[in-house]
């Protein structure tokens, strides 16, 4: 699938980030715990967003633009900081999804299951 144009890949996104961080002079404080802390933080604000809807009101409020905002925000600042987390603990990400896809595909052959939940509990192991 080719990239959309003026889109920056995800290598040029850890350099921006890095580019941010380095002007606040905020490498001090981006350790590995703490940016793992800061995701999970922001993932527990991204799951506020969806607290308490059922799935028809998810659908409703992603057609809403200050709930998809809202969305695309709290998607944002958990990339973020896992791709600072990334760049700090020397892991290239691109490599990492691409490697772990891998893994995925062994462990879930689309011809075993297709059309099912992963770790269905009602399916044997």
């Amino acid at each position: 699938m080719p990239l959309p144009k003026n889109e920056p890949t995800l290598s040029e996104l850890v350099d921006i980030i890095r580019e941010f961080v380095r002007e606040r002079d905020w490498e001090q404080f981006h350790k590995p715990k703490s940016l793992a802390i800061s995701a999970g933080v922001e993932l527990g604000e991204l799951l506020e967003l969806f607290q308490w809807l059922t799935d028809e009101e998810v659908e409703q409020a992603l057609s809403e633009a200050q709930y998809r905002e809202k969305l695309s925000y709290e998607i944002a600042d958990i990339m973020i900081y896992l791709l600072r987390l990334a760049d700090v603990a020397s892991i290239d990400a691109s490599s990492a999804i691409m490697s772990k896809m891998d893994v995925n595909r062994e462990k879930y052959p689309a011809a075993d299951v297709e059309g099912r939940r992963p770790r269905d509990p009602r399916q044997a192991r």
